[in-house]
């Protein structure tokens, strides 16, 4: 989704270092690779092992890839450690859960199939989405649905839970979705009235906003003067916190506007790349999930 958009965005040079903070199944990373000469390198990043696998196996022999299982918000680690001293020309990141976690229902992130409630992004840390409704309060969930999945039957949708929860544990997929349609009230045209619930579960327990902001923070560290940040969001609470980013890095102060000069460390160091993207009806019409996206780019100031 916006693939080709977000690579170009970064306006690739043959022999710079660039990073796909997301690495998913590697179609950002073959586009970058495929724009770069022998002198590039990419470093490409992903908290799920299952994606790092099959990235090694996909792109075994690529010299000029360093894959790590790791989540983006190591960022400002991640990038001097295989950087080999190049400076970092881009960035790239595409948020969100990838059609191979959404298509498989053992990894628990679809009420379209029936699997165990999991939801992480990397197995082999912190507690499945069951672990944590098993013991939160009505009110902790009801937060969490209402922040993170801006459903107005919040609520309801967290009463119905923990009263399911008491005539029996809350452990598969399907049982959750059937709880929540039963709660809300009304479905939202083409949408599953479980939607919002388990994107919020989703993001909630994988610490998705939390990993957003510091990934972006490292990101901008990491980037070399004229590099490029190119962002790929698919929900309003994600994209407006890269829109603040951005904007917060590219405003000067209204209280320096008066100085002769602005201190270096008080001056912007982002400046926005055009307008945000949406995909075009071409690729709507290929891939429906991708009606969300939005692409937004950055270049750090020299």
């Amino acid at each position: 989704m916006l693939e080709r958009e977000a690579v170009e965005a970064l306006a690739p040079e043959a022999d710079g270092y660039y990073v796909d903070a997301t690495f998913g199944r590697g179609g950002h990373t073959a586009l970058l690779l495929e724009a770069l000469g022998r002198e590039g390198r990419v470093l490409a990043i992903d908290r799920d092992p299952a994606a790092v696998a099959a990235g090694r196996t996909r792109f075994a022999g690529e010299s000029r890839l360093a894959l790590v299982h790791a989540p983006f918000a190591d960022l400002a680690a991640l990038v001097p450690a295989h950087s080999a001293g190049h400076a970092c020309r881009g960035i790239l990141f595409d948020l969100g859960v990838s059609s191979p976690q959404l298509d498989e229902p053992a990894r628990g992130f679809s009420f379209r199939a029936d699997g165990p409630l999991d939801m992480r992004m990397d197995p082999t840390r912190g507690q499945a989405v069951s672990a944590w409704l098993a013991r939160a309060s009505v009110d902790e969930i009801r937060e969490v649905i209402a922040t993170y999945g801006e459903e107005r039957f919040a609520r309801r949708v967290a009463q119905a839970i923990v009263a399911e929860r008491e005539r029996a544990p809350l452990e598969r997929t399907r049982q959750l979705a059937e709880v929540v349609a039963r709660a809300v009230r009304t479905r939202e045209p083409g949408k599953h009235p479980a939607t919002r619930t388990f994107q919020a579960l989703r993001m909630y327990i994988n610490d998705e906003p939390g990993q957003l902001e510091r990934g972006l923070a490292a990101a901008l560290e990491a980037l070399a003067p004229g590099g490029r940040l190119a962002v790929i969001s698919f929900h309003s609470l994600e994209d407006r916190l890269v829109k603040r980013f951005i904007e917060r890095h590219s405003r000067l102060d209204p209280a320096l506007a008066e100085l002769p000069s602005v201190p270096p460390h008080l001056a912007p160091r982002l400046r926005r790349i055009g307008r945000k993207i949406r995909p075009q009806k071409a690729e709507l019409a290929r891939n429906p999930r991708a009606r969300s996206a939005l692409l937004r780019v950055a270049e750090k100031i020299a």
